[in-house]
């Protein structure tokens, strides 16, 4: 026979374990009365009317939700594969459980559907260049669709764009292209200064018989005295080969 004791015993600890509930901090209970809602309840020690009230745990933490890569043609007709992250919280309990079945799963599918169109009204060259902009749009557009649900997304984040191998290649080309266009225009750009000062010491030389003189004698103390050099240079006058230079005319 059973123990009446053992036995009353067994039925209030099952009873207060359906009766009394303890919620942490980031934890909410939406408490159902015969079906219906009742209350919001939590953190800490709640206390549920046996058989007439059942409640529902609710994360309010944020969760970051991968976001599965995605087949996506752009505007310009470029076929890519695209995945992101979603960071979100349940803002109101209340309507997370009312409103819809799953919001964890709901969400999941809002955001790869969002992702899909957002990309696509896009060109190439706007998706990698405005990435900012797109979270942006993207983190509106699903805090919008997601609101009546009670969730509130924080941020959207593109995390990968992947391109077709050969449109990788015109890429890698197109980069190298501008890379030898920026060494040409900065080469010229360094033999237009050096013609300019070429410039200005010609003009200095002309107006000054000397310097040209001294600059004339430093060269060949350069040239001669190189080692292993045994060239001697005698120097004359310049006015002195002009003499020559003149009767040779004559």
């Amino acid at each position: 026979m059973f123990n009446p004791v053992f036995l009353f015993i067994l039925l209030l600890v099952i009873l207060l374990f359906n009766t009394i509930k303890i919620l942490r901090e980031y934890q909410r209970a939406v408490v159902f009365r015969l079906g219906r809602y009742s209350s919001l309840r939590g953190p800490g020690l709640i206390v549920l009317i046996p058989g007439l009230e059942k409640m529902v745990r609710v994360d309010l933490r944020t969760v970051t939700m991968d976001i599965p890569s995605q087949d996506i043609i752009s505007k310009d007709n470029v076929t890519l594969k695209v995945n992101g992250v979603v960071y979100f919280r349940v803002d109101n309990p209340e309507k997370a459980v009312i409103a819809v079945e799953d919001y964890y799963s709901a969400t999941a599918q809002i955001s790869q559907t969002t992702l899909r169109t957002v990309i696509g009204q896009y060109e190439l060259d706007e998706i990698l260049q405005h990435r900012d902009k797109i979270n942006a749009s993207l983190q509106e557009i699903l805090d919008e669709q997601t609101e009546p649900w009670g969730v509130k997304v924080s941020a959207v984040e593109v995390k990968a764009i992947d391109l077709p191998l050969d449109m990788q290649k015109a890429m890698a080309r197109q980069a190298q292209a501008e890379r030898d266009k920026r060494a040409k225009i900065i080469s010229a750009e360094a033999e237009f200064e050096a013609s300019k000062k070429l410039a200005e010491a010609a003009e200095i030389l002309d107006s000054q018989p000397n310097a040209i003189t001294l600059r004339y004698l430093e060269t060949m103390q350069n040239i001669s005295a190189g080692e292993g050099k045994s060239t001697t240079f005698f120097p004359l006058p310049v006015k002195f080969m002009e003499t020559f230079l003149n009767r040779d005319k004559q």
